[in-house]
């Protein structure tokens, strides 16, 4: 899809306030939400288990097909991304601590 035209940009959000004008003119009333029936429990037997893990094993392994795996070259600038923030944050806490350790012996413990 291209990119739209300015006017065709002014026409669309010209014809959304005029839906929005026709929705606010329009009395309002209350929908009608139907009844809900409560669901009857059943107990849980060692059939009903089995079935129970199987059903989940089964939804799991469904999921588990839908998910998009990161290829080779993400998982590498992944972790190379991630070993350049502990170099960062190491270093920053090396020099934290020889600051403070000098400050503690020479000022603090004189």
């Amino acid at each position: 899809m291209g990119r739209q035209t300015r006017a065709q940009r002014r026409a669309r959000r010209q014809q959304q306030a005029e839906e929005q004008a026709a929705v606010a003119q329009r009395p309002r009333t209350r929908q009608q939400v139907p009844a809900v029936e409560p669901v009857a429990v059943q107990p849980a037997g060692r059939e009903k288990e089995r079935g129970g893990i199987r059903r989940f094993l089964g939804e799991s392994w469904g999921e588990l097909q839908k998910v998009e795996w990161p290829t080779q070259n993400h998982v590498i600038q992944g972790t190379v991304v991630v070993l350049i923030a502990c170099i960062i944050v190491g270093t920053y806490l090396w020099l934290a601590d020889v600051a403070s350790k000098h400050l503690v012996e020479n000022i603090l413990l004189k």
